[in-house]
């Protein structure tokens, strides 16, 4: 399970004057997606925050090839680039529901200590689910 697939509706809200999904909103369904892989992997935010990591965003590449409209059904595929080190990385590709290609993104974050914010290894377990991924 190295990639998950998230479907999301988009809404009225999320779109600007033109009657296009934002821009902005992108980040958040990416983020959303994430956060069902990692529910996949046996993870979350909440856990890792608890054991004092954070995850802030170190880089994101968004490329935006056609736009998407209120009531798109969208699906994101979210992709676990290579095995963490310090940071880990992510691909996505977005799909309308004729299945055209709305947007790709590269995203990068990095293990925070909570503590002092310096940069760290992942948790023990979450490296070996990651790991698992690469076994198959």
């Amino acid at each position: 399970m190295k990639s998950t697939l998230t479907k999301i509706t988009t809404r009225y809200v999320e779109t600007d004057q033109m009657g296009i999904i934002h821009h902005s909103n992108y980040l958040i369904y990416m983020e959303q997606a994430r956060l069902d892989w990692l529910d996949h992997l046996g993870f979350s935010y909440r856990l890792m925050e608890e054991k004092k990591v954070l995850l802030p965003v170190y880089q994101i590449d968004i490329k935006y090839k056609n736009p998407m409209k209120f009531g798109d059904q969208i699906t994101i595929k979210t992709t676990l680039k290579s095995l963490p080190t310090t940071r880990v990385e992510f691909e996505y590709e977005i799909v309308n529901q004729d299945g055209v290609i709305c947007a790709t993104a590269d995203l990068t974050l990095v293990f925070t200590n909570a503590t002092n914010f310096r940069p760290m290894k992942p948790l023990p377990d979450f490296l070996k689910a990651c790991q698992s991924l690469f076994n198959d």
